[in-house]
């Protein structure tokens, strides 16, 4: 049993799950950013993040106007090696941050509670292992939501209702 397997079964709270999952993506990617994003109805909460810049935690933004809800929507993950010619990504919210490039996967399924996303500050196509490994991530995470009981919710709830 992998220690981020071990530590996503021991989390008692969504919160230290966010810890977990925002470090595990970024080292798995090497990716200069990463976030955990949660859905709320209609929308998507950042509710963490681990990035060379501050991006959008705690935040939050109508699920169809994000790459994030775009992946919870469609349960699908989202690849973006330029974000400048991606119609998913709102361009005025990210040309001020660092990210050019970013993979999107989705949490959950059919009916995805969160997303996990990685963040690269040059134009930059997520390999498959890369791929692989968030994906594998959000499986662990899902395993994690539901066994801390907030799989049976439309939506995750936000940080601040479960402290």
């Amino acid at each position: 049993m992998t220690e981020t397997l071990m530590a996503l079964e021991t989390a008692a709270t969504l919160d230290e799950v966010g810890q977990i999952v925002r470090r595990e993506a970024r080292s798995r990617t090497g990716a200069q950013g990463a976030t955990f994003v949660l859905r709320e109805e209609n929308y998507c909460f950042y509710a963490d993040e681990d990035a060379i810049a501050p991006l959008w935690k705690g935040q939050r933004f109508p699920i169809t106007s994000c790459v994030s809800g775009w992946a919870m929507l469609h349960d699908e993950t989202a690849v973006v090696p330029d974000i400048s010619v991606d119609e998913r990504i709102p361009l005025e919210a990210y040309l001020p941050t660092f990210v050019r490039s970013l993979a999107m996967v989705p949490v959950g399924s059919p009916t995805p509670v969160a997303a996990i996303g990685a963040y690269w500050s040059r134009h930059y196509q997520a390999s498959p292992d890369e791929i692989a490994a968030l994906q594998s991530l959000a499986g662990q995470t899902a395993a994690a939501i539901k066994r801390i009981g907030l799989d049976d919710a439309p939506w995750a709830p936000t940080f601040s209702r479960r402290r």
